[in-house]
């Protein structure tokens, strides 16, 4: 049966991993966390600092960027240290980025169209 058949559609284990990683990803703090960590390894007060928000805050995010396995955290001192675990989760932004450009470009274009007209 196809879509639209009237049938509902019951998501499975897999569809619901994949959704709730997307819910993961889907906060702009998390977004940009990983984009600090493209760079390199960051303390949970630098993070903190860049994002400007309060500790418990940063924890949270990074918690949940942990659970589903994008982050791994090691304690040095009083320090906790963050950096990426899963190199795909960068690839998964890096194409994000790619469809949010072409959609972009695409919005230019049509826009640059209506005012010529």
């Amino acid at each position: 049966m196809g879509y639209g058949s009237g049938v509902p559609h019951t998501p499975g284990p897999v569809h619901e991993a994949k959704a709730n990683l997307f819910r993961v990803l889907g906060h702009p703090a998390r977004v940009r966390i990983l984009e600090l960590l493209q760079a390199g390894e960051r303390t949970v007060g630098a993070l903190q600092e860049e994002l400007g928000l309060d500790s418990g805050g940063t924890s949270q995010h990074l918690a949940q960027l942990r659970r589903i396995g994008a982050v791994q955290s090691r304690r040095e001192g009083t320090s906790v240290h963050y950096r990426v675990e899963d190199p795909g989760v960068l690839e998964l932004l890096a194409v994000a980025r790619g469809i949010i450009t072409r959609h972009l470009s695409e919005q230019q274009s049509i826009l640059r169209e209506l005012e010529s007209s």
